[in-house]
């Protein structure tokens, strides 16, 4: 039997929501162990001046718990 936890994490991109998907998950990686999946659940964007300066997402990340 597993365990499973989720955590919400934010993550931002100057060039892509695909991007700030993927920073997240390289950065959760650093620390988090046995990742099994990620959800997207909010996409949003910073605007200055009438242009989207950076790509923000909300995602759930969903770990195994060890031991």
């Amino acid at each position: 039997m597993a365990v499973a936890r989720v955590t919400t994490i934010v993550a931002s991109s100057k060039n892509s929501w695909q991007d700030a998907a993927d920073q997240g998950f390289k950065r959760a990686s650093k620390t988090l162990r046995g990742i099994t999946g990620l959800r997207v659940l909010e996409e949003t964007a910073h605007v200055e001046k009438g242009k989207i300066t950076e790509y923000r997402i909300r995602m759930q990340v969903t770990f195994v718990l060890e031991g």
